[in-house]
């Protein structure tokens, strides 16, 4: 005879066990989160950038951890129990979880850590630090799949050799990804400009500010504000100009006075280049020219030729505002006239003589 008595408190024995795991995984991750949430506030206080990443990062991978594990626990229990053969695939799943969750924390420790740089370091290249970044997290992810994989009773000899055959049919089928892809890298490696920095292209029509670099695209806003999307393969076949990297800015200028004032030329462009030697903005160490040029249709030119020590568009304008006008007040002062275009009639003497009347 069955006692019934002894198997219904053998059933109950494994339902308790059961639930104190359960009950034991919800009190554990209540205490993990609490006290990497106190350690997390202290850590911001101090210098060190890693340790803050680390425990913002860790409750929540933790808590994967801690409940899959305490589920897995509690399957076991139930399955030695009623001997049902599906619960034996929480312990390969119970490890795959594990393997995710721990490439999780790694993941989000990186991008943390990246996050508290740009904030608090401000020497680090944007630019350098998103592409580290981002190989990292690609590191990462590349190898927990694996060791996933490997978990779940997969060779990984057998998927690199698959990965192997196929990935020459996925270049064919996605070389413009691909391409788009290593076009991203070389910008990484080059730096031919990075984020925040003024580019334009003499061969497309390409002008504005880096907003960011993808690994597919770079997104360039335009000085109308509109969005551009350049694919990153595009970047290896044009000319890219960073006029953010200039040392300085130039100014090259050509100035006409009459030709009734070809006496007072010299003086003039002496005094000019005396005002430009000796402006606090102007690099002197740089090629300044001012000569008398060539003689025009309506006046006789002279040019300047020099470089500003700013690099700012809009001191720039400035400046060179304060230029003209100074140019101009030498001129005047020199009792000479900035010329415009005019144009003299000539009559013929013999023609006068022919027609009397046109001298009345």
């Amino acid at each position: 005879m069955v006692d019934f008595k002894q198997l219904l408190a053998y059933e109950n024995t494994y339902i308790i066990q059961a639930f104190l795991v359960i009950f034991a995984a919800l009190i554990t991750d209540l205490v993990q989160k609490k006290v990497l949430g106190s350690l997390a506030k202290k850590a911001q206080r101090t210098k060190n950038k890693w340790d803050d990443a680390f425990l913002l990062s860790l409750p929540r991978p933790l808590s994967l951890i801690v409940w899959i594990t305490g589920i897995a626990f509690a399957g076991e229990i139930i399955q030695k129990a009623t001997g049902a053969v599906i619960l034996e695939v929480f312990t390969p799943l119970r490890d795959t979880i594990i393997v995710a969750a721990l490439a999780w924390f790694l993941i989000l420790s990186i991008r943390n850590a990246e996050a508290s740089y740009l904030t608090s370091d401000k020497d680090i290249d944007p630019t350098t630090l998103d592409a580290i970044s981002k190989l990292a997290r690609i590191s990462v992810a590349i190898t927990a799949i694996l060791m996933m994989l490997q978990t779940l009773g997969l060779s990984i000899s057998g998927v690199l050799a698959f990965g192997g055959v196929g990935g020459i049919a996925v270049g064919f089928a996605a070389k413009d990804l691909l391409s788009n892809f290593f076009g991203g890298l070389f910008i990484y490696l080059d730096r031919p400009f990075a984020v925040g920095d003024w580019v334009r292209s003499p061969d497309r029509e390409i002008e504005g500010v880096v907003e960011k670099i993808g690994w597919r695209v770079t997104i360039i806003r335009t000085f109308d504000k509109r969005p551009l999307y350049v694919p990153n393969a595009i970047f290896s076949q044009i000319a890219v100009e960073n006029p953010s990297r200039m040392q300085n800015r130039r100014i090259k200028e050509t100035i006409g006075i009459r030709y009734d004032d070809a006496n007072k030329m010299e003086t003039i462009t002496s005094q000019v280049e005396k005002m430009l030697q000796d402006h606090p903005e102007i690099d002197a160490n740089k090629t300044l020219m001012v000569n008398f040029n060539s003689f025009a249709s309506s006046s006789l030119d002279f040019f300047i030729y020099t470089f500003t020590r700013t690099t700012n568009w809009e001191k720039y304008h400035t400046i060179k505002q304060d230029i003209l006008l100074k140019i101009l007040k030498i001129v005047e002062d020199n009792g000479a006239e900035a010329a415009f275009p005019t144009s003299t009639i000539h009559l013929a003497q013999r023609e006068a003589m022919k027609n009397p009347e046109a001298q009345h």
